[in-house]
């Protein structure tokens, strides 16, 4: 039999001063612990399941000797009828703190995973319409909801009210739900499947976006009538006019081009570079410069005190509406955007480049042979040909 400890009284417990475990008898295994830093407490060791375990019986002299005796022989009847307080207590709480991760609300859920992508964004705007998107469409039905608890019918009751009427809005909260709970499942929050995903689940419920999106194209002149267009246009005073101008030779969007800083544009080896927080792809994206573009940009005045191409009357960088006012006044049934698809159609109707180069001319990365060539050299050096042919067909050799 195992020796036992001579039983303790109160007060022999309490002239206990040297540092570590002593059997204080009464109880087999109950110790009195004392730490290198003089803290005393109770302290039951036994053996279960063939291991040596420890139980803390609480702190001296809040826990009197009589008390950890009693905590002591209750735990031991425990242990013998094979339940274990401290590993149900510990179930318990791992329980009990998985359940509050569970109700993890939706609106919550976005703001975590729109932090954890924040980096990702191609420009502040878009952060910032990424998150006011939930929170305009989807938040007054789900935001309040757990994560856990949202299935198929929150989301259509979300996305029915503005499919038809606001198709691009919808698939674009749509998309934004289904990261949202995707996150949330990978973070542990819920389970299941996805109830925003489109393929084999909303496609079956909801028309698709493409059959009932109504595309608006931008009003285009004809190919054939820019080379008068343009005539016309050099003939125009106003930076108005001359962004146009620009536009059209680089066949660059507008806002590319009213932003346009001259810490973008190499002049010796004729290229613009356009920073990917001004473009849609959101990547940086190169332009070449014809002669008849260099030569424009040349012939500009520079502000002191600013870094803008193009700037209004009173400072900062044109409105758009400034370049459009330009085409207005022209009397032509055309936008600043519709001469991207007047170079477009030119491109393939009156020359023999391939598609891809017109493509990463107008920044559409959208096929895989133009993602190809993108990921090479953006076929720069052909560009740069496509876009000498595209200023000569127009009436090239501008005099400034």
């Amino acid at each position: 039999m195992p020796k036992q400890a001579k039983e303790m009284g109160a007060l022999e417990v309490k002239r206990l001063d040297r540092p570590g475990f002593h059997a204080v008898g009464g109880v087999s295994g109950l110790l009195h612990r004392i730490t290198e830093t003089g803290a005393r407490g109770w302290v039951l060791r036994v053996t279960v399941a063939g291991k040596r375990r420890h139980y803390g019986l609480g702190g001296y002299p809040d826990v009197s000797l009589a008390q950890a005796k009693e905590r002591a022989r209750e735990l031991k009847d425990q242990l013998w009828r094979g339940i274990d307080p401290v590993a149900e207590r510990k179930a318990a709480n791992d329980a009990r703190r998985a359940e509050e991760a569970r109700r993890m609300t939706f609106a919550d859920a976005a703001r975590q995973y729109h932090e954890a992508k924040a980096h990702e964004f191609r420009s502040a705007k878009h952060r910032a319409d990424w998150l006011s998107s939930l929170e305009r469409y989807a938040f007054e039905s789900l935001g309040d909801l757990p994560v856990a608890e949202i299935e198929l019918p929150h989301v259509l009751g979300v996305l029915k009210p503005i499919w038809h009427e606001r198709t691009e809005t919808a698939t674009r909260v749509r998309q934004r739900i289904e990261g949202v709970l995707h996150w949330a499942t990978v973070s542990g929050y819920r389970e299941g499947e996805n109830p925003a995903r489109w393929k084999g689940n909303l496609d079956v419920t909801l028309p698709a976006p493409q059959k009932i999106r109504k595309v608006k194209h931008h009003r285009a002149l004809p190919w054939k009538d820019v080379p008068a267009f343009m005539a016309d246009l050099r003939g125009r005073d106003g930076m108005g006019a001359r962004a146009l101008e620009f536009a059209i030779l680089t066949a660059a969007r507008s806002g590319e081009v009213r932003k346009a800083c001259w810490t973008e544009i190499d002049l010796d080896a004729r290229v613009w570079t356009v920073p990917g927080d001004r473009m849609k792809t959101g990547k940086p994206h190169r332009v070449p410069l014809s002669d008849d573009a260099v030569a424009l940009l040349e012939a500009l005045p520079r502000f002191e005190g600013s870094d803008l191409v193009f700037t209004a009357p009173r400072g900062g960088p044109l409105s758009d509406m400034s370049i459009s006012a330009v085409c207005k006044r022209m009397g032509v049934d055309a936008v600043p955007h519709g001469f991207r698809s007047s170079f477009k159609d030119w491109a393939r109707s009156s020359t023999s480049f391939p598609d891809e180069v017109s493509e990463l001319a107008l920044a559409h990365v959208n096929s895989d042979a133009t993602r190809a060539a993108y990921a090479r050299d953006e076929l720069l050096p052909q560009r740069a040909e496509l876009m000498a042919e595209w200023s000569a067909f127009m009436g090239g050799n501008r005099t400034g």
